[in-house]
């Protein structure tokens, strides 16, 4: 099982109101620019997240594209957006402030998840998050420190 090392790098610190529109495009093209996907990646987000909410818990989301378009991943990896105001992602009332936009070749997203699990279930998790002024920061939440 290959594990995704992530980087303060990857992580970008956003200002202001964002809505989960704006925010799947912003991570789309972090992700586009680093070379993890192409262009067309972007609707393949919007279109599983219609298919069901991509919001993981603990105001975490993790959009991802469809296994249909998976000839749209260049490369496997992470781009990883944090905003403070958090984001309306839902239905169901659910605010994301952290959103980890996915890209996996085969079901590499599945060893992504175990490595956020961690994250996902403590229960400081939330206010932690909450609480983040730096990249670093988040990135000792994600990797379960």
């Amino acid at each position: 099982m290959s594990l995704i090392q992530l980087h303060h790098n990857d992580i970008t610190l956003l200002d202001g109101a964002y809505s989960k529109q704006q925010a799947i495009e912003t991570v789309a093209q972090k992700m586009i620019e680093a070379g993890l996907v192409k262009a067309d990646y972007t609707q393949a987000m919007f279109d599983r997240d219609q298919q069901i909410s991509t919001f993981l818990g603990n105001g975490i989301a993790i959009p991802h594209g469809t296994t249909e378009k998976r000839d749209s991943v260049l490369h496997t990896g992470l781009k990883i957006l944090f905003c403070k105001e958090g984001i309306a992602w839902d239905d169901d009332g659910n605010i994301a402030y952290v959103v980890v936009g996915i890209a996996a070749k085969a079901n590499e997203h599945l060893n992504v998840l175990r490595q956020l699990t961690h994250a996902v279930i403590a229960e400081d998790t939330l206010a932690r998050i909450q609480n983040v002024t730096s990249a670093d920061q988040l990135l000792a939440i994600l990797q379960g420190e």
